[in-house]
């Protein structure tokens, strides 16, 4: 009885002395941090964001993984944090997209690209723990786009509204990517020379703080 005593106590201080020389719990990390993967939360009213992949482009395709279309040589996308939790969860931004630079090939009648306007931002935009990010636009202030393009008749004008007024891309840490894949746009003016449907590609990378810290999905 003696020695079982004797050697509970000792089970019991070498636990004690585990807990207190073990590392201390780390706190929950952010859905969205700078630097690693659990790393520094990023703060609620910094901005992200990040420019195409060099060497690629933004496409406003005729079809989905369509060749045709309108082919932008510069495109941004940045957002400011309006909310960030403990990971699992969503993290809210604004978003904002530009595009410049744009050619248009296999689409009859038009010829080039007098302008591209992306109206009604920034968007509600969340970024959830498992990579989805969703951008969403309202009733009064859809995702849309208006094209000014040059057609063989002179300047045309088209408008097109997100389908669903919703587009979805994916964050990747491996590379701190966003990219959309053939997310449609419809159109709801303009005159035959507007395609009927456009589908919007584009990766950007690497997204990063304004000070340059690269950004993380938790």
């Amino acid at each position: 009885m003696h020695k079982s005593w004797i050697t509970a106590a000792m089970l019991t201080g070498a636990t004690a002395t585990l807990l207190i020389t073990g590392p201390a719990l780390a706190d929950d990390a952010t859905v969205l941090t700078t630097d690693s993967l659990a790393g520094p939360a990023v703060a609620v009213g910094d901005t992200i964001g990040a420019g195409i992949v060099p060497g690629s482009q933004a496409v406003f395709a005729t079809a989905p993984a369509g060749p045709n279309g309108m082919k932008c040589g510069t495109s941004s996308f940045s957002a400011a944090v309006n909310d960030n939790p403990a990971a699992p969860g969503a993290a809210a931004l604004g978003s904002t997209l530009a595009v410049s630079g744009c050619t248009v090939t296999g689409v009859p009648g038009v010829t080039g690209v007098n302008s591209v306007t992306i109206n009604n931002q920034p968007y509600a935009t969340t970024v959830a723990s498992d990579g989805t990010v969703t951008v969403t636009g309202t009733d009064a202030a859809p995702i849309s786009a208006t094209l000014n393009l040059k057609s063989l008749l002179g300047s045309v004008t088209c408008n097109f509204v997100a389908n669903g007024n919703t587009i979805t891309a994916v964050a990747d840490n491996t590379d701190n990517s966003i990219t959309f894949t053939d997310q449609q746009f419809d159109k709801t003016s303009g005159p035959a020379a507007c395609v009927a449907n456009g589908y919007f590609t584009a990766k950007y990378t690497p997204v990063v703080t304004a000070t340059g810290a690269l950004v993380f999905v938790n």
